[in-house]
């Protein structure tokens, strides 16, 4: 198995897609101006305490107040105590050393017994918002490593539940037990199976690096102000997923190919040779064929490569996913035969589906009828074969005599939705439309007067595939007689997410060029 990674900047954020074995398998835009991603911490104000939900909103700057409920604020004592002495500039060590920490709070209490209104709160984003509801927030801080998650206030050292080996769990638990910092718990996570001693300190004083750089931004913070910010999507991923089944990480730009390296420095320095950068002339989800698979998988309907396909439809409560046969042909024999085949391979898109859209909540999926109850067992555990490496928490039922299956998915920020569906770019949606073809004569127009008038150079067109090759074909192409005609080179970009009659100028600096006349 072979997963690569690729990342392209736009003006707006990072486009990010995970591709495995040459199939896209998640895909993410990590906005420039994004904030409330989970794991940021923020210093928020209880607005409003609601006893009836045993829970409190908080004001951390978004549009809508967080919510903050009564089983997340387990260790508020300890942390109240000690956010009260960092903002009074009290004397304490941020680090946490010789704290005294509180009793936790009782799990069966009242949030209105323990949070008062206009009380300043340290709150970390565990849900982003999604729709018209705001973040979902926790008291119970935690520092994600690569190997480890710090737990301020806490003392345990716990051991993720997918390392079984007995021994390995032993090892683990007595190595992390002896460099554990006072007052900060400790999960251990998968990855860290094999681990020596060293790797696993320096992961434990990133993380405690960062929780005291937090603490020093808390000093002088505001309400709504964030105090440690969870890192970008990509480096995020890395930090997750990064093993020795990665093949190559591709960035097109400077800027992010000096991130990703540093990071790679830091996490696994032996990786830093598969990461690349491009700079070919294609954009990097054209060269590598990335954006022709998100316009084809993103669509309502999804098809299989046998010849069935899915049905995706949303809502607000859950979503459901339809099976069809459609052309399927029928060479197995018999219907159960055919029925079982179509399931097995749409149970591999629908997990691939619901991890590259980041669907969640609860998914129904209507497979097509079967008879045997041993085939409804396949399907099951082919879905829990496939979905073994979603990051997301999720739950799978047995297959019902209707012929549904359910599943339920963690969902943490809102779901990964492309527009596939696009109003034609020629007619505006009206059904008429003029002679397509005058899109050359506008595009050379727009070309001599840039040049001729405008005096620009090292200048390129980005222009839909089509338009492209008539621009490229011949011994002499219109791009070499441009050549000659202007004594200056024209670059041209195809793209094939913009319509046919689209194009763009850009200068040598690629900031696109506004046509003037």
């Amino acid at each position: 198995m072979s997963n690569e990674l690729y990342i392209s900047t736009t003006q707006k954020g990072d486009r990010i897609a995970l591709v495995q074995d040459k199939r896209l398998i998640e895909y993410h835009f990590d906005e420039t101006e994004h904030q409330f991603s989970v794991g940021d911490i923020y210093l928020g104000v209880v607005k409003k305490v609601v006893q009836g939900n045993n829970a409190a909103f908080v004001d951390v700057g978004y549009d809508k107040d967080g919510f903050l409920h009564y089983n997340e604020i387990i260790s508020y004592n300890s942390l109240s105590k000690f956010v009260k002495d960092v903002i009074a500039k009290r004397p304490v060590n941020l680090r946490l050393k010789g704290f005294q920490l509180e009793k936790d709070i009782d799990k069966l209490g009242k949030i209105n017994d323990v949070v008062t209104k206009n009380t300043p709160i340290l709150v970390q984003v565990v849900k982003e918002p999604i729709s018209t509801k705001g973040p979902r927030l926790s008291c119970d801080i935690s520092i994600a490593g690569r190997n480890i998650v710090l737990v301020p206030f806490g003392t345990s050292v716990n051991i993720s539940k997918k390392i079984t080996n007995k021994q390995e769990r032993q090892r683990l638990h007595k190595l992390v037990s002896s460099i554990k910092p006072e007052n900060f718990g400790v999960i251990v996570r998968t990855v860290a199976e094999g681990k020596d001693l060293d790797e696993l300190r320096r992961d434990i004083d990133f993380c405690v690096d960062k929780w005291e750089s937090g603490m020093k931004t808390l000093r002088d913070a505001k309400p709504r102000d964030r105090i440690i910010s969870e890192m970008d999507r990509a480096s995020s991923i890395l930090r997750d997923m990064l093993n020795d089944d990665f093949d190559n990480i591709y960035v097109d730009s400077k800027e992010n190919y000096d991130g990703v390296k540093s990071f790679l420095h830091t996490i696994a320095p032996d990786k830093e040779k598969i990461l690349k950068l491009h700079t070919g002339k294609n954009k990097l989800f054209e060269q590598y064929g990335i954006e022709k698979q998100i316009k084809s998988l993103f669509g309502r309907s999804v098809s299989l490569s046998g010849g069935g396909y899915l049905i995706i439809e949303h809502t607000e409560a859950l979503h459901v996913i339809d099976v069809n046969s459609g052309n399927k042909s029928t060479q197995e024999g018999d219907q159960e035969s055919t029925a079982l085949t179509v399931n097995l391979e749409a149970a591999k898109e629908i997990a691939r589906q619901l991890r590259m859209r980041d669907m969640g909540g609860i998914i129904v999926i209507d497979f097509i009828d079967m008879k045997k109850n041993e085939n409804r067992r396949l399907i099951q555990e082919a879905m829990k074969e496939e979905m073994k490496g979603d990051r997301s928490k999720y739950t799978i039922l047995p297959i019902s005599k209707f012929g549904l299956l359910q599943i339920t998915r963690q969902r943490v920020r809102p779901e990964m939705n492309i527009v596939t569906r696009e109003t034609c770019p020629t007619c505006g949606g009206t059904g008429t439309i003029q002679a397509s073809i005058v899109i050359t004569d506008l595009i050379e127009n727009n070309l001599d007067y840039i040049l001729s008038k405008q005096n620009e150079s090292g200048i390129s067109i980005i222009l839909h595939p089509f338009v492209y090759a008539y621009y490229r074909e011949g011994l002499i192409s219109k791009q070499m007689r441009w050549f000659f005609k202007y004594r200056t080179w024209v670059t041209l970009t195809k793209d094939s997410s913009i319509g046919i009659t689209e194009f763009h100028f850009l200068n040598k600096h690629g900031d696109e060029i506004e046509i003037t006349s």
